[in-house]
């Protein structure tokens, strides 16, 4: 599977994964205390939509395009309301022209206190993401491999923050080094969140890798999945998305049970979509 982003930029696994990482900046926020988010895989920061990338697939028209004008339960409202203005000062005439990637959503959520770390090993996409962030002192852009900051990059100076891991699936093994870069992790920052994100394809990958978190994995884990169900075909073999959450934060299992039926609602494939939340590992 490859998933090279900017053909699938604001599509369903965006805007789950996005609505997950809006919810724990959000959580952070509560205290005084800075935090600092990490993006191991950060991409360019921001998608043209009018791309060929994107205008090839338009997948994001059945994603965030079915969102920003639902008409959504009161409370899934409130709680996608800081990731929904990110996503909306990209419209240009009622039109959504770009959407931003999970750097850019972190960085409008960030106080003056608070710092991003962003890493990105493509060349081109490293230097499109430092000019995005040229001059903007909270955050650090730095060409680098993700795969290695879990094990030379932790903890932060701060001691309070997220890591969010979001490989694009491109090669073989990459559940294995989703494992191998939690149990790294974990070990350098047992106190950090950790989210991990990963694709939901029609057979057994995701699930032996959610029993190897079950069987070894580290504390405090739980798995947020949205499921498309089932339709005249899957989005580039994707049958859904989901996402590890290591240390959650303790108002998460709620704000999920708001929002994720609403995702399964605007963005599944009828009504055998579903979603679901459930601990992997004791706390």
């Amino acid at each position: 599977m490859n998933y090279r982003h900017a053909y699938h930029a604001g599509n369903f696994a965006d805007v789950m994964k996005h609505a997950v990482l809006a919810r724990i900046v959000d959580y952070l926020k509560r205290k005084d205390a800075a935090f600092r988010v990490i993006d191991t895989h950060a991409g360019v920061g921001l998608y043209d939509l009018a791309s060929t990338e994107s205008a090839k697939t338009g997948e994001w028209m059945s994603g965030i395009g079915r969102m920003l004008g639902a008409d959504l339960s009161g409370e899934a409202r409130t709680l996608l309301a800081p990731l929904l203005g990110v996503v909306r000062e990209h419209l240009r005439e009622g039109r959504l022209a770009a959407y931003p990637g999970s750097p850019l959503i972190v960085r409008r959520m960030l106080r003056k206190q608070d710092r991003l770390s962003a890493f990105e090993l493509h060349e081109a996409d490293h230097v499109a993401l430092a000019a995005l962030f040229a001059g903007d002192f909270q955050v650090r852009v730095t060409h680098l491999d993700g795969w290695l900051v879990p094990g030379a990059h932790l903890p932060p100076k701060e001691k309070r923050g997220l890591v969010l891991i979001d490989p694009p699936f491109e090669k073989d093994g990459e559940f294995d080094r989703l494992v191998e870069a939690l149990e790294k992790g974990h070990r350098r920052w047992p106190g950090g969140m950790f989210c991990l994100w990963y694709p939901l394809k029609r057979g057994n990958e995701a699930e032996q890798f959610v029993a190897s978190l079950k069987r070894s994995g580290p504390p405090d884990l739980v798995r947020i999945e949205l499921d498309l169900g089932p339709g005249e075909g899957p989005v580039q073999g994707l049958s859904g998305s989901g996402l590890i959450v290591k240390n959650p934060p303790y108002v998460l299992e709620a704000e999920m049970k708001a929002i994720m039926p609403e995702l399964a609602r605007l963005m599944g494939r009828g009504d055998k979509a579903g979603w679901r939340f459930e601990r992997l590992t004791a706390e």
